[in-house]
């Protein structure tokens, strides 16, 4: 075998080997750096510089065209609100007298317009790092090709490419992209806000004041959060969380199974009669039952004429019947959504797992805690973390049905708030927009932490073909 005909073979296994997945990054950004030419390294600040080398002129053009887009944006528009970020600005708004008399007013800076800028400027610097990066791995590809005597990819094949061996990467972009937009950008802005000092008396102009916020969150005194309020309202979110989760879980599952046993006449009718129930605008059933449940509403009064009472029940207006309430009327909202997803899964356990279990004399106790729970919850792990997370973000039915009330005197959260109805107030009634980004951060760093352990500990991470 001549020197030529190895080298080729050696190609050859190299590319089937890239192509199967065993070399996951042929053309890395540090492969690029180390092994390629001048044209390549220069690709970092010139982007698509060795494309249209190599003749690749439309990716070239593209990339080129890319760079200048980012540049002219970020000079001509982000860098003086990124110069200005370290102070948040520091020029007030000045009345001045024009050349006719008038007085007229200058404007100065704006602390929320330069934080978020900002941080949309931070991001620009990520994404023309990224795109260097690409412009590299693009151009020393095509610096293989040429080195190995073959043509580099057209246009053309790249396009086809991202929807067929790139697909992953043509078919996520716009979802990637639309998550970093409307999901971390706005996230990277909010845990800013939580170092400012952004409250109702600086609205305009702002500063940083490092970990003042999430001290005054933690401290044993303060008038609207302190360490106490926010302990009351974490734990009472956590066990609405847990109730209005599982109660719904398993009184939604007994009702669905009700529903799929053989004996069960009208199936349809009752499937049908809770899928109309959540047809039913949601905001619209919860304002009504908060009429309802006033002292003088439509319950106590009927109760009072029946006699079955002497004086109003205190539904909304006690902290235990208030809690009790919220949680009854969620069952009513959220037991209909777990029975459609029920019914769908026990018409989907097989068969022949059952016919084991009665071939092993099993009863119906053991059937359902060895086969029907066990499937069930295996399937459910996921919808069950997002229905908790959820559950603890509930804005409607706490904010609608109870207000957050009872609420003490002074205090900015009610008996029944949550973390995210207690965050509305500080933001929307209190305008402390610094307090509402702690406890928004405070908020993300629980459901992270319990849905990331209780999910890696499930059966569904750890078994997916099959269940326990």
């Amino acid at each position: 075998m001549t020197t030529a005909t190895a080298a080729a073979s050696h190609r050859a296994r190299k590319r089937k080997r890239t192509s199967d997945g065993l070399d996951p990054s042929p053309y890395s950004t540090g492969k690029a750096l180390r092994n390629g030419d001048v044209f390549t390294r220069l690709s970092l600040l010139v982007f698509g510089l060795g494309n249209l080398v190599r003749r690749q002129f439309i990716k070239g053009i593209i990339l080129l065209a890319l760079e200048a887009g980012i540049l002219w944006y970020f000079l001509g528009f982000s860098l003086k609100y990124l110069k200005k970020i370290g102070t948040l600005g520091t020029v007030l708004q000045t009345k001045v007298q024009d050349a006719d008399g008038f007085w007229v007013y200058k404007a100065g800076d704006n602390s929320v317009q330069i934080l978020l800028y900002g941080v949309m400027a931070v991001f620009i610097i990520i994404l023309f790092v990224l795109l260097a990066c690409v412009a590299a791995r693009s151009s020393y590809k095509a610096q293989v090709a040429v080195r190995d005597g073959e043509r580099p990819t057209t246009f053309i094949q790249d396009v086809r490419a991202l929807f067929d061996q790139r697909a992953h990467v043509g078919l996520m972009f716009l979802p990637t992209l639309g998550i970093v937009v409307f999901t971390i950008l706005p996230l990277a802005f909010m845990i800013s806000m939580a170092f400012t000092s952004y409250d109702k008396n600086h609205v305009v102009l702002f500063k940083w004041v490092g970990l003042q916020n999430f001290a005054k969150v933690f401290s044993s005194s303060g008038s609207d959060v302190n360490a106490g309020l926010f302990l009351s309202v974490l734990v009472w979110t956590l066990v609405w969380a847990f109730f209005a989760t599982f109660l719904n879980f398993f009184l939604g599952m007994f009702m669905a199974m009700i529903i799929d046993r053989k004996t069960t006449h009208g199936k349809a009718f009752w499937r049908a009669c809770f899928s109309m129930s959540i047809a039913v605008p949601q905001f619209v059933s919860l304002l009504v039952m908060r009429n309802m449940l006033q002292p003088y509403g439509a319950i106590n009064t009927l109760l009072e004429n029946w006699g079955w009472i002497n004086s109003p029940l205190p539904w909304l207006t006690d902290t235990t019947w208030a809690r009790v309430t919220v949680i009854v009327i969620n069952l009513w909202v959220g037991i209909p959504y777990t029975i459609m997803q029920i019914t769908g899964i026990l018409q989907n356990v097989p068969a022949d797992l059952y016919e084991a279990a009665e071939l092993d004399g099993a009863n119906w106790w053991q059937r359902f805690t060895n086969v029907t729970m066990p499937y069930i919850i295996f399937v459910m792990t996921p919808y069950l973390i997002t229905t908790f997370t959820a559950n603890v973000n509930n804005f409607n039915v706490i904010y609608l049905l109870s207000g957050g009330d009872p609420t003490p005197v002074g205090a900015t959260a009610g008996k029944t708030d949550l973390l995210i109805t207690w965050l509305y107030k500080l933001t929307v009634d209190k305008s402390n927009y610094n307090l509402g980004a702690v406890i928004g951060i405070m908020t993300f760093i629980v459901l992270a932490v319990i849905s990331l352990i209780t999910y890696r500990n499930s059966g569904s991470y750890k078994n997916e073909e099959g269940f326990r």
